[in-house]
């Protein structure tokens, strides 16, 4: 293949690199400190790095449809 046609062939996308994200690490961290005795916190709050950013979603998309709705 000469210069020419590689220089012409498209390039395969890169595809992305799944990563667990802040609130998936904070979550681990939370189970761990729960499991091994570290915390005593109740199992809803261990597991709150899970709904409280769709929690917060919901609030937004809330007041946006309050305010289209009273506009």
């Amino acid at each position: 293949m000469s210069y020419e046609e590689k220089r012409r062939s498209p390039t395969p996308p890169i595809a992305p690199r799944p990563s667990i994200g802040f609130d998936g690490l904070l979550t681990i961290l939370f189970i761990g400190l729960k499991l091994t005795g570290a915390i005593s916190w109740s199992w809803i709050w261990v597991l709150s790095p899970l709904w409280i950013g769709c929690a917060i979603v919901l609030l937004i998309v809330a007041i946006c449809l309050l305010w289209a709705a009273l506009s």
